[in-house]
């Protein structure tokens, strides 16, 4: 029996285990026998996992022709040894094509499909042949996204915005972290890890080199790695000027807890109340939160079933979406997603933005987000919850952004590069290429009576 390498075999499974609905990329590529694998095997893996869950739909694009019939129904496991196979001939240029061909076939073999071994190494050999990133990988990019995705973003944001969504869909996502202080900075660059400066905020720096990850500080909590567009989302709530000392927080969907620490940090003084419907990842969120446990409660409870009424200062619903913002962080939503899932998945934000609206005191705020680009999901889930609803109101986030700003949270002209992100009514739409963060949306609302 032919050797497979560790890094292939791993990802061969991950993206079986994957295609078949059984779990998700990021929670299997944090497994421990993922973790076990040797430095280079690990990062192999995982970048061949993600990157053909990017560029699956494209690759198929071009296996499919060199088929003889190219309508066949392939068994799952052949079909991801020739994507795993296509995609390193394609865009691997350090591994030899004769590794990714002989690889793939034998991963063919293995999982019981020998009498497609020949085919997938024709197929594979084919693939060598052809260059068609050629034509430009701007197209390519666009095309390895689902039409129906390519044809609204299109429709709501234009052409320009649609090619850099796509592109930065298909690329490596932007690694940011959020330190405590400044002492961590000099910490970090000590340990080998190469820091430049944030996009938005003061205290965010991107990643450039090394492994922060394995450093002291971060297994301290003393940095953290979140995405900048999270992090302002968490800056934003935060800065409300209607927490008092011993007023009221909360995060009505807390998990995995990076807006919940941000919550923390900025309002020292006040209680936070951070609920979770999963069990699991209350437990993670707990774990994360321990530092704070003296006066935040981490709570079991579905947001939209809150049983409390008028008793924040501040709310937070940063809900369950589908996540077509952060694709290039979470690939296979592309492939998950239905556009029969919107009313669904819009139907469960509105119940969760009803409930903490009424969890909210008068004259209190919510703030509502999500990291989905469909406006099902964002502004007309706000407007649904505001239609004839005489006690809430949206409020511009113009102003909230010009307080972080000069309370120095934001980089300079930070604001201006938001402002210009502002929609009509006031709510922030933060789109993937535009400034160099995941997809969000953000409305602000007051609860006035």
């Amino acid at each position: 029996m032919a050797a497979i390498s560790p890094a292939r075999k791993a990802a061969f499974r991950i993206l079986l285990a994957v295609e078949r609905g059984k779990a998700h990329s990021d929670d299997l590529l944090r497994a421990e026998d993922v973790d076990a694998l040797a430095p280079a095997d690990r990062n192999l893996a995982t970048a061949l996992v993600l990157g053909v869950l990017r560029w699956q739909i494209w690759l198929d694009a071009q296996i499919r022709p060199l088929l003889k019939r190219p309508n066949a129904k392939l068994d799952v496991e052949v079909l991801i040894a020739l994507r795993l196979g296509a995609f390193q001939l394609q865009f691997l240029d350090r591994i030899p094509a004769h590794a990714a061909i002989d690889e793939s076939v034998e991963l063919t073999k293995q999982s019981g499909h020998r009498f497609a071994a020949g085919m997938v190494n024709a197929v594979l050999r084919s693939v060598t042949h052809s260059r068609p990133l050629d034509e430009g990988i701007g197209q390519s990019a666009v095309q390895a996204h689902p039409a129906w995705l390519v044809e609204r973003w299109s429709e709501f944001y234009g052409e320009e915005a649609l090619q850099a969504i796509c592109g930065q869909g298909q690329g490596q996502p932007r690694r940011a972290v959020r330190l405590r202080d400044e002492a961590v900075e000099e910490e970090l660059r000590k340990a080998g890890v190469g820091l430049a400066p944030g996009a938005l905020l003061t205290v965010a720096r991107t990643v450039v080199s090394g492994d922060v990850t394995a450093t002291p500080a971060f297994r301290e909590g003393r940095v953290r790695v979140q995405d900048e567009g999270s992090q302002l989302i968490g800056e934003l709530a935060a800065c409300a000027d209607l927490v008092q000392d011993q007023g009221k927080i909360l995060d009505a969907c807390a998990a995995p807890g990076g807006k919940t620490l941000v919550l923390a940090e900025r309002n020292p003084k006040t209680r936070i109340v951070a609920c979770e419907s999963s069990q699991r990842r209350l437990v993670e969120l707990r774990k994360r939160l321990a530092a704070y446990a003296d006066r935040v409660e981490c709570r079991l409870a579905d947001a939209a079933e809150l049983e409390e009424d008028s008793a924040f200062d501040v709310a937070l619903a940063d809900v369950p979406c589908s996540g077509t913002g952060t694709l290039c962080r979470n690939p296979e939503v592309r492939h998950r997603l239905q556009l029969e899932d919107l009313p669904r998945l819009a139907e469960r934000e509105i119940a969760i933005l009803r409930a903490v609206l009424r969890a909210g005191r008068p004259g209190g705020r919510v703030v509502y987000s999500t990291c989905s680009l469909e406006p099902e999901e964002n502004e007309q889930v706000v407007a649904a919850v505001l239609e004839g609803n005489t006690s809430a109101r949206q409020i511009p986030l113009a102003a909230a952004i010009e307080t972080l700003q000069h309370n120095e949270i934001l980089l300079p002209g930070g604001a201006d590069r938001l402002k210009q992100c502002l929609t009509p009514e006031g709510a922030l739409r933060l789109l993937p290429g535009a400034l160099p963060t995941d997809g969000f949306f953000v409305a602000l609302i007051e609860r006035h009576a």
